[in-house]
């Protein structure tokens, strides 16, 4: 793997202080740059920008069959170092979020064993967080 440099991605929001709140607070994201429409976010060194949208009236979630769970589509998040994973996991218990899926092992003792877990932000964004203990695993077959 070549040196990884930081992703940009922005995506919509419905209600931009509830999210701001959310990835300033519970995440842990600084914030830099921000109008009444948008925030930009340090996440995990990422540039990650929250812009308003007004809430769709009906958005059905799709999700796809992974490792016997239904996985929504889309969904974003970031590959932390594991303690990080694990810190996160239990901030975000404290914080009472609810998992769309709990934080565990996935393909437990296969190539590609990896911690994730799903939740959705304030706004209905479906994000995902996982780790390696050995980061050569991402992309093994």
């Amino acid at each position: 793997m070549g040196k990884l440099t930081p992703f940009h991605v922005a995506i919509p929001v419905h209600d931009v202080q509830l999210a701001r709140a959310f990835y300033r607070d519970v995440i842990g994201c600084p914030e830099g740059r921000s109008t009444e429409k948008w925030v930009d976010f340090d996440l995990y060194g990422h540039q990650f920008v929250i812009h308003y949208k007004p809430k769709a009236e009906s958005e059905k979630t799709h999700t796809n069959a992974v490792d016997g769970h239904e996985v929504p589509v889309p969904h974003y998040g970031v590959v932390l170092e594991w303690q990080d994973w694990e810190k996160l996991a239990e901030k975000l218990k404290l914080h009472d979020i609810r998992f769309l899926i709990e934080p565990y092992i996935r393909f437990k003792g296969q190539p590609g064993e990896q911690a994730t877990m799903f939740f959705l932000d304030p706004c209905g964004n479906a994000l995902e967080f996982k780790a390696f203990k050995d980061l050569s695993q991402m992309f093994a077959t």
